[in-house]
């Protein structure tokens, strides 16, 4: 496993959590990050990316004033801190490695994905 995944939870609407991603074997110092969401019944959708330094961040509108996604180079770990959650917050989170240095929304950019770490939302 290269990416993994964890700080999923259960957490009622307006509450927060965080999200890491740990770098295992292969490092991806220079490569972008990113998260990615699958709730039941849908495709898997861009959430947030940061590039290879953190100096560049990108989010999907719908989280935009409440995620913030950052990285620790010096550990090799990435973060989504995730605040106000909501119920339509509720999938799957993927972190993932880009294949380039700089933000990225695509799938198809993706190199490496980590396992997911499930955030459910009550209302």
């Amino acid at each position: 496993v290269q990416l993994q995944a964890s700080g999923g939870g259960l957490v009622q609407t307006g509450g927060s959590l965080r999200l890491s991603c740990a770098q295992r074997g292969r490092i991806f110092s220079n490569n972008a990050m990113g998260w990615f969401r699958q709730a039941p019944g849908k495709e898997r959708e861009f959430v947030s990316s940061v590039s290879w330094n953190g100096g560049s961040t990108d989010y999907v509108d719908s989280v935009k004033g409440r995620f913030t996604i950052s990285r620790d180079r010096a550990k090799n770990i990435m973060y989504l801190q995730m605040n106000n959650l909501k119920p339509e917050d509720t999938a799957v989170y993927y972190c993932a490695a880009a294949r380039f240095s700089d933000v990225v929304r695509f799938k198809a950019d993706v190199s490496a994905w980590g396992q997911g770490t499930l955030v459910t939302v009550s209302s």
